[in-house]
């Protein structure tokens, strides 16, 4: 044993082996989330955007945080918390099909479920919604 960990025959050190193989797992699932993120973004921008009549059947929130770890080179470091709130509206069209959408414009506030009017969307996206 080399003292970095078990060792398996000829010098095969198990530490460095699986190590650099979860390095690449890890950093392709990271850089495919962003891309992700990025891709779905510019598709919903791109998207056409559309108004129909439809009816507010639920609203809901969803907080995401994350925890960051910051070290400094004197082995003293410190933990910063953030997190970010996401705002979704499900809307019920006439034809009885329903759909969450992302609130990107603050409505969520301004509209309660029972609310009738027309809903503009673009994409995954609710962009306004004018009540009747």
């Amino acid at each position: 044993m080399n003292g970095f960990g078990p060792s398996f025959g000829g010098g095969f050190d198990l530490m460095f082996t699986i190590g650099p193989i979860f390095i690449v797992i890890v950093f392709v699932l990271i850089i495919g989330g962003i891309l992700y993120s990025v891709f779905t973004h510019f598709k919903n921008a791109s998207a056409p955007r559309e108004s129909s009549y439809a009816r507010i059947v639920s609203k809901r929130m969803e907080v995401r945080s994350h925890t960051n770890h910051h070290h400094q080179h004197n082995g003293i470091g410190h933990m910063s918390n953030s997190s970010r709130t996401y705002y979704y509206i499900t809307l019920e069209f006439d034809n009885g099909q329903r759909k969450e959408y992302l609130d990107v414009k603050n409505l969520y506030g301004l509209v309660v479920e029972g609310d009738a009017g027309y809903a503009a969307t673009q994409g995954d996206w609710i962009v306004a919604f004018e009540r009747m």
